[in-house]
């Protein structure tokens, strides 16, 4: 038997090489916009202007000016006032 030799057959190997070819392929992106109005309360004043007309009746009375300066003491005395109320 030892001149004829039965070869041993081995599973073959492979060896990929891979090539890559692009192909365009179409992705959609649908985009909505959107207008809102957003109501915002600002507060918005008015004035309502009166006018009132008062009378002040004081009266006379009597003063004494000698030595207490105008209108009797210091410059508004007594009887004489810039307030109306």
């Amino acid at each position: 038997m030892y001149g004829c030799v039965r070869p041993i057959c081995c599973p073959p190997q492979y060896c990929v090489q891979d090539f890559f070819t692009q192909r365009a392929v179409p992705v959609i992106h649908p985009i909505v916009t959107i207008n809102r109005q957003n109501i915002v309360d600002v507060p918005q004043h008015f004035i309502q202007q009166t006018t009132r007309n008062v009378t002040v009746n004081q009266g006379f009375q009597a003063q004494n000016f000698q030595g207490q300066g105008l209108f009797g003491q210091g410059l508004f005395g007594q009887g004489f006032s810039n307030r109306f109320f």
